[in-house]
């Protein structure tokens, strides 16, 4: 269709036929009426005209030409005549209506229709109509088939020829109905020889036909004509694929829809069943004779309490998980789409026996193995294999329920039952590991023994995780534990006898409680010293408490001065010897043949200090006198002292000297020293008695005896009777000694004019003078 349009006016085409169309448009403003012309394009033939008023804004053509393209103009006239407006289009009409020549159904669903072709139709539509329903189909040419219709049915058949232009009108109808359904079949094969076939009643049939051939065209046909809904044909080759069709008719006689169904006879059961068990992993491989016509075969391995099924395609199978100890029957069944066949005859299979269980294992004290176990069904004789930590296997073959076995400490023994038939080994069980007692340490030895402690060894032995080392006395026992091959005892006993044992131990078989012991004694106990007397300077006596069988006790005193030692079985011995000024630790210890003990505890002893070997007295005025001496070892002070019938001079000091005074002249004194240590231990140390020296003269007085002499006079004491007079000058010294009695002496011939130190001391049997008597100075 083309639209020319003109000043706002238009006209449109919403219908067409073979010799009409069917137009519309707007109202426009002014119009009062409309006149349309149709003109054919390229066609010689007459225009059409037509006027429409404008209360319908519609028109129909009518009278036109099949399959002609018109020009159709428009245009809007007012009251008076005058064109307002006008509009051209394009537009061709439909074919020629065509005409049925023939209806007829093939198939229950649909009509087939024939008719002659219409000049410029494109297509053409296929009307079923069934009263108020109706199905449409579009083809191209004759014949035409319309699908989706019900079968023996009767329908009205139209036909529309189509261009570009539109539809014709509906042809004359023809009335069709459709054809019989075809039955559908439902087939079985209930045995290898048969198929049977039934079916549901089809509407409107009054019979059917059912044949039946082999699908590869061998053999004949076999044909039955009934009025039931079922039948069986039988006498048929097993396993073979057949070719059913089937179809009913009507009172007629008409045939209607046929139904082919492929159906194949069960198979044989299959022939020469073969069972092969693998006893190594409980699987029997089962073979036959292959079947006619089976797909696939099933395998049923059962017995009360199990059924096994294997499926196969192939002419074996092989069924897993036996069960030991076990007896089967065999069953093959042959399968395929149309059935199964019947079971084979049953073939027994017996498998291998089940490894023995309520294994145990004894060990007695002859060092043997008792391994004993329950009874298995169908089972000939048993094997039992013992293998040691060290790779040594032995095995013992029986049909008892029980072996022995020589065993060895310190091993670990692997042991496995196994029971056998003609079927073959048993599954292997339980794998039973036993371990032996560990051995006894036999070579156990002491190599330190103290007054607490043992230290004990031994070399390793075999099975041994842990050694237990027990040490019992009448007290109680002592344990150690430890996983080297040596142990140390502590906190025991001195001087004890012990019961020592060494055990060994193993976690899984616990200690070896048969192992042989030792006696072993305790060093002796430390002696404790009670006492230590000094019975001289030197010789001391220590006792102690004897604590000990069979010990010989040795006392030491250790000091700076060097050692010194005594023995004794008893509670006492004497040390002599020692010097003075010492200080000593003393300590005691007893020795057995067990052993030694710890030193006693110490106990200090110090000596008297020696004595001052030199000792010197030195008299300083006539009533003081300085006493000094030599040091004496382990003197801490002195205490001096001079002793006469008129009295004492004392001293004690740190130093060795001390001054003494309140000395009488010309006596004899008695000289004694203590040296005191710093613990106040003394020693009286006497020496050579002392003389103080004479006294001195008193009152001396000087006389002059001329130009060149004097006279010196003096007092004597009553021990001195001789004095001697000395003068000392610049010019000369002068001596005078008077005879014995005389408290005078006169110097001479001294010379004058000097000054002269006069000085009497009384004389000594020795000829010394004394230089403690006081001087006089004479000029």
């Amino acid at each position: 269709v083309v639209f020319f349009f003109l000043l706002g006016f238009s006209m449109s085409v919403y219908d067409v036929t073979s010799r009409s169309i069917y137009l519309k448009w707007p109202k426009f403003s002014g119009a009062s009426s409309y006149r349309v012309t149709a003109t054919p394009v390229n066609t010689v033939g007459q225009s059409f005209l037509a006027h429409f008023s404008d209360v319908n804004l519609k028109g129909t053509l009518t009278s036109l030409t099949p399959n002609t393209i018109y020009v159709i103009q428009a245009e809007a006239i007012d009251k008076n005549g005058i064109i307002l407006a006008e509009t051209q289009i394009m537009q061709s009409t439909a074919p020629d209506m065509p005409v049925i020549d023939h209806a007829y159904s093939k198939l229950s669903n649909s009509i087939t229709v024939e008719w002659r072709a219409v000049p410029g139709a494109a297509s053409y539509l296929v009307t079923a109509q069934d009263g108020d329903s109706f199905t449409e189909t579009t083809v191209t040419n004759s014949p035409g088939t319309v699908t989706g219709l019900k079968a023996a049915t009767l329908y009205r058949i139209t036909i529309r020829s189509i261009n570009s232009g539109g539809r014709s009108q509906p042809s004359p109808s023809r009335k069709a109905r459709t054809v019989l359904a075809a039955p559908i079949l439902s087939v079985s094969s209930p045995s290898c020889d048969s198929i049977a076939v039934s079916w549901k009643a089809v509407y409107m049939a009054v019979g059917f036909s059912v044949s039946l051939m082999r699908s590869d065209g061998l053999g004949r046909m076999l044909k039955e004509n009934t009025t039931n809904t079922s039948l069986v044909f039988t006498d048929l080759d097993p396993g073979t694929l057949y070719t059913i069709k089937a179809y009913a008719w009507d009172a007629s006689g008409m045939p209607g829809d046929d139904f082919t169904y492929n159906q194949r006879t069960s198979p044989r059961a299959p022939a020469d069943v073969q069972v092969a068990f693998n006893s190594g992993t409980l699987r029997a491989i089962v073979s036959w004779m292959p079947t006619e016509g089976a797909l696939i075969y099933s395998v049923i391995v059962s017995n009360r309490l199990l059924t096994l099924k294997c499926n196969s395609s192939s002419s074996s199978c092989t069924v897993p998980s036996l069960q030991c100890g076990s007896e089967y029957s065999v069953f093959v069944i042959a399968h395929n789409d149309a059935g199964s066949s019947k079971p084979t005859v049953a073939v027994s299979l017996k498998t291998i026996p089940c490894a023995p269980g309520s294994v145990s294992i004894e060990e007695d004290e002859t060092g043997t193995l008792l391994v004993s176990w329950s009874s298995v069904y169908f089972s000939h004789y048993y094997v039992v294999f013992v293998k040691s930590d060290d790779g040594l296997e032995v095995y013992c073959n029986t049909s008892h329920t029980q072996c022995h076995f020589q065993s060895d400490c310190g091993f670990t023994y692997f042991i496995s039952v196994f029971a056998y038939n003609e079927a073959g080994q048993s599954p292997l069980g339980d794998v039973f590991n036993y371990t032996t007692a560990p051995c006894c340490p036999g070579d156990f030895s002491t190599v330190f023994v103290s007054g607490d402690t043992l230290e004990v060894t031994w070399s390793p032995v075999r099975g041994a995780e842990m050694y237990e080392t027990r040490a019992a006395a009448e007290a109680g026992a002592v344990l150690c534990n430890d996983t080297a091959p040596a142990c140390t005892l502590s906190a025991l006993q001195c001087n004890t006898q012990y019961n020592v044992t060494v055990y060994s131990f193993s976690e899984v078989r616990g200690s070896n409680k048969s192992c042989a012991s030792k006696y072993v004694a305790t060093a002796p106990c430390s002696p404790e010293i009670k006492n230590i007397s000094k019975d001289a300077l030197s010789v001391i006596s220590v006792y102690w408490q004897p604590n000990n069988n069979d010990a010989t006790y040795s006392i030491t005193a250790r000091g700076e001065a060097g050692l010194w030692h005594c023995t004794s079985s008893g509670n006492s011995c004497t040390i002599t010897n020692l010097p003075c000024g010492a200080v000593f630790s003393v300590s005691a210890t007893a020795k057995s043949p067990a052993g030694q003990s710890l030193p006693s505890y110490s106990v200090p002893l110090e000596t008297a200090p020696c004595c001052p070997t030199d000792l010197t007295l030195t008299q300083v005025t006539q009533s003081v006198t300085n006493i000094s001496w030599s040091v004496g070892m382990g003197a801490q002070t002195y205490a001096t002292t001079l002793e006469s019938p008129k009295g004492q001079a004392k001293c004690h000091t740190l130093q060795n000297y001390c001054l003494l005074g309140c000395i009488t002249c010309g006596t004899n004194y008695t000289v004694s020293l203590k040296a005191i240590s710093e613990t106040g231990l003394t020693s009286t140390c006497t020496y050579q008695g002392y003389s103080s020296s004479a006294c001195c003269p008193s009152g001396v007085k000087l006389y002059r005896l001329g130009n060149n002499g004097i006279r010196v006079h003096w007092r004597a004491s009553e021990e001195v009777t001789t004095f001697n007079t000395d003068l000392y000058g610049s010019k000369g010294n002068f001596t005078c000694a008077p005879l014995s009695g005389l408290s005078h002496c006169d110097i001479t011939e001294i010379p004058c004019g000097d000054v002269y130190t006069v000085v009497v001391t009384p004389a000594t049997n020795q000829g010394l003078k004394l230089a403690l008597c006081p001087k006089k100075i004479y000029s």
